[in-house]
């Protein structure tokens, strides 16, 4: 038997918490990887429906503003939230940002069984970064996954997923936290079964 010294040692065992990153983000690729894009399209024919109790359209600076119980909805994606502010410019709608307590964001799986379901204070989206961003309190689920954060940060073009906890004491745990059910577990309606 041959023991693990520092030099043959893997690389993730070599630098301190890299081994419970690279799982970190190997489980949250599972968790959203049925996830189609996880965003609104710009590219669709489906329009955005916006309705909320009051509304405010700023024409010159690009910005409108709905306040009070809004939901926005293209198609089966939808944001609900107290506040969402839209913001655009020459090439159209170019971000999103919603709050709330928390605001909601809910969208179908790529196989059509289960849905994502995203509960931040803040959620983000920007179409030039092409990123979703869910801040404070951030929890993602999907078939039974769950994902917990302070900052969770999705690239939904190459479907990268970066996370941290939060780093003021007093704060929940501070760190990221995870639940992957084995794939053994879940029916073929997309929960999982120890639900």
């Amino acid at each position: 038997m041959k023991l693990a010294t520092e030099r043959n040692a893997p690389f993730w065992r070599r630098a301190p918490g890299l081994g419970m990153r690279l799982g970190m983000s190997v489980g949250l690729a599972a968790l959203l990887v049925s996830t189609p894009g996880l965003a609104f399209d710009l590219d669709s024919n489906i329009p955005i429906n916006v309705a909320a109790n009051s509304a405010r359209l700023d024409d010159a600076k690009g910005v409108a503003t709905y306040t009070g119980d809004v939901e926005l909805v293209q198609g089966d994606t939808k944001l609900f939230a107290q506040e969402v502010v839209l913001y655009r410019d020459i090439n159209g709608l170019n971000r999103i940002e919603a709050t709330g307590t928390p605001a909601h964001y809910v969208q179908p799986t790529a196989n059509g069984k289960g849905e994502t379901d995203a509960k931040a204070l803040t959620i983000t989206w920007s179409a030039a970064e092409k990123q979703l961003t869910f801040e404070r309190d951030a929890v993602i689920r999907q078939t039974g996954n769950i994902f917990r954060g302070e900052l969770i940060l999705y690239d939904t073009v190459n479907r990268v997923v970066t996370a941290q906890g939060s780093i003021e004491a007093g704060s929940g745990s501070g760190r990221v936290e995870m639940t992957i059910q084995p794939r053994s577990t879940q029916e073929s309606d997309g929960r999982s079964q120890s639900q």
